[in-house]
């Protein structure tokens, strides 16, 4: 146990310097990559504390690594469409909501969600050095693993509701398959079920893109000549997605036969 009380910090600790650089790129638009980079590195922290979450010491850094992620969230929906709609050729579209992009990595240079984040970091090893010292981390593997079995629990009741609705199905895979990326030695997931969350989501993530895009285009008229191509998009995202959540079922029934 007392391993992964030390490699717990190790990790945030590379996540916060990810977090830095990622924060820097944006501000200097050194390339196109720095915000979704920043996303993965914050995705990283997330998954990381979320077994965590009932550890006193976790709370309020997941919380506002969350808080942070609902910000970023948006702009990078838009950097994607705009990365679409530049591959199309529809300058037109791309040019006028560059601004608006543009805007949105200014705010969020600016926000209090960001500096907040970054600021707790600076506090957070020396907080769990205390809980550590304290006897607040005794049986931590367990705790994470009972979290791990209940979210994969939760996944495989899910999958056979049918009646499930495909945006909570990719937060659960999402949520299971970063959970294990974290700790791989306590996820017990094979190497083949890993790569079924790996399709899982992104068939469900490809359906949930033209889904998004669908909807923005009913308020945004410029976007209907791209209406149909998005529309037969979802409707072939939506067969691969149901080929991989079935895949995933049958994983999920031989883990548990």
């Amino acid at each position: 146990m007392q391993g992964l009380i030390n490699e717990v910090p190790r990790h945030v600790l590379r996540v916060q310097m990810r977090l830095f650089a990622c924060r820097e790129r944006v501000r200097v638009a050194t390339d196109d990559e720095a915000l979704h980079d920043l996303r993965i590195a914050l995705r990283q922290l997330r998954s990381l504390l979320r077994p965590l979450s009932s550890v006193a010491v976790c709370e309020d850094l997941q919380q506002r690594a969350a808080e942070l992620g609902r910000l970023t969230g948006p702009l990078r929906d838009l950097e994607v469409l705009l990365g679409y709609l530049q591959q199309q050729g529809l300058d037109s579209a791309t040019q006028s909501r560059q601004p608006l992009l543009q805007q949105g990595y200014l705010q969020l240079l600016d926000s209090a969600p960001l500096a907040d984040l970054l600021s707790a970091l600076d506090d957070w090893p020396q907080q769990w050095r205390q809980a550590a010292n304290g006897g607040q981390l005794r049986g931590l593997p367990k705790l994470i693993r009972q979290r791990l079995r209940k979210d994969r629990k939760r996944l495989a009741e899910a999958l056979l509701d049918p009646a499930h609705d495909r945006h909570r199905l990719r937060l659960l895979v999402k949520r299971l398959r970063y959970a294990a990326e974290a700790y791989p030695q306590l996820a017990d997931l094979s190497g083949r079920m890993r790569m079924q969350l790996k399709q899982a989501q992104s068939a469900l993530g490809d359906w949930h893109d033209h889904w998004q895009w669908l909807l923005r285009a009913e308020a945004e008229t410029d976007l209907q000549p791209c209406v149909p191509a998005w529309r037969t998009a979802m409707q072939d995202a939506e067969q691969q997605a149901d080929l991989a959540l079935l895949a995933l079922t049958a994983g999920f029934a031989r883990a548990s036969g």
